[in-house]
């Protein structure tokens, strides 16, 4: 079996990178091309709920994580050649933690995403080598030439004054 490039690099990035930003862009690439499909929805909200709470945005990452956990509960605990079950157990365990913050605070902590499938595996380790790590990570969306064109402009406006 072959796997979506995208969903590869998902994996590659959530579990040697932990670059939850960028598990986020491709994978919202792969859900937009597959018609919406909830799993990679599901798997998306992961990333983005462990980047928020990495962020300190921690009822964003509470319920970004419980919305995957909801989202994943249907799919069996083997779906994509990766031990879904697993990461839908830990998400769950993560947002409910994350419900008692504020009386039980804790350091934020990475997940990983085991992959069951040998060819998954394979796909993953080759594709390791060519994606390059994000140094530094992406905080958030980067803004085009036109708007970095329009802020210089504004830049030397200001200075002119």
């Amino acid at each position: 079996m072959s796997y979506e490039p995208l969903y590869v690099a998902f994996i590659v990035y959530f579990n040697r990178d932990r670059d939850y930003f960028e598990c986020h862009e491709v994978l919202e690439e792969l859900w937009l091309k597959l018609d919406k499909e909830p799993l990679f929805k599901g798997l998306l909200q992961v990333a983005v709920g462990l980047y928020h709470f990495r962020n300190g945005n921690v009822t964003g990452g509470r319920k970004m994580l419980h919305s995957a956990t909801q989202r994943l509960a249907p799919y069996p605990s083997d779906s994509l050649g990766i031990d879904l079950g697993r990461l839908r157990n830990e998400a769950a365990f993560y947002a409910d933690a994350l419900d008692g913050y504020s009386t039980h605070p804790f350091d934020y902590y990475d997940l990983s995403i085991k992959v069951c499938d040998p060819n998954l595996r394979t796909e993953v380790d080759l594709a390791s080598r060519d994606i390059q790590p994000n140094v530094p990570q992406r905080r958030g969306p980067q803004r085009g030439a036109k708007h970095e064109a329009a802020l210089q402009l504004k830049n030397q406006h200001s200075d002119q004054k």
